[in-house]
């Protein structure tokens, strides 16, 4: 098999429970209701009568709210996450990703309940961000090929672009999407590796 494509356990572990996860929402729909009454972030006054529970800030990040959300988090997972796994090793990229989606799942809570605006939370968005910001920070001079428009980019300001633009969407509270989630999951994904290289524990 050819190298680039080989995947390192954590990531296929992921992309294999994020695909089994949306495959039993999407054909079984008790489970669906199940498991969006259970396991996606309840945040703000109890919604349709769920509650919050501390242990959705990581189930959160296993559940999609269809197709396209799975697909394009899950090959972003499959694109960025390989190389950086191999680079941080299994152990150091899970903590990364999860840091990342907790902390995603932290600040737009905060945001949330500080605009009085209760929202159910859903997707691996903010983990996924954190992963495109560790690529941009570690590989800063390689270029990715956008989709739209089909130009290439350097990863370093594809990532700031990125991260200004979620930030003002956030701002404006723009479409129905958790802007300041994918915001926190990078936020928080930098902090952590500054505190990694500044404990010599990585290099970059």
């Amino acid at each position: 098999m050819n190298p680039s494509f080989r995947m390192p356990p954590v990531v296929k572990n992921l992309l294999i429970i994020n695909v089994l996860v949306y495959l039993a929402t999407s054909l079984l729909p008790a489970v669906r209701t199940l498991l969006d009454s259970y396991c996606a972030l309840q945040i703000g006054p109890a919604m349709l009568g769920y509650e919050f529970h501390a242990y959705q800030f990581v189930t959160y990040m296993f559940l999609h709210a269809n197709f396209e959300h799975l697909f394009f988090n899950m090959f972003a997972l499959w694109m960025f996450g390989r190389t950086l796994e191999y680079e941080l090793g299994s152990r150091r990229f899970l903590i990364y990703y999860m840091v990342c989606g907790i902390g995603a799942a932290l600040l737009q809570a905060a945001i949330a309940w500080g605009t009085g605006q209760p929202m159910a939370l859903v997707g691996a968005s903010g983990a996924v961000m954190g992963l495109l910001l560790a690529f941009g920070v570690m590989h800063p001079d390689a270029v990715i090929m956008l989709l739209i428009p089909p130009v290439p980019m350097k990863a370093k300001w594809f990532v700031i672009v990125y991260a200004v633009i979620e930030l003002l969407l956030g701002w404006r509270g723009t479409g129905n999407v958790a802007h300041f989630a994918h915001v926190g999951g990078m936020l928080w994904g930098l902090l952590l590796l500054r505190w990694w290289r500044h404990n010599r524990k990585i290099r970059f």
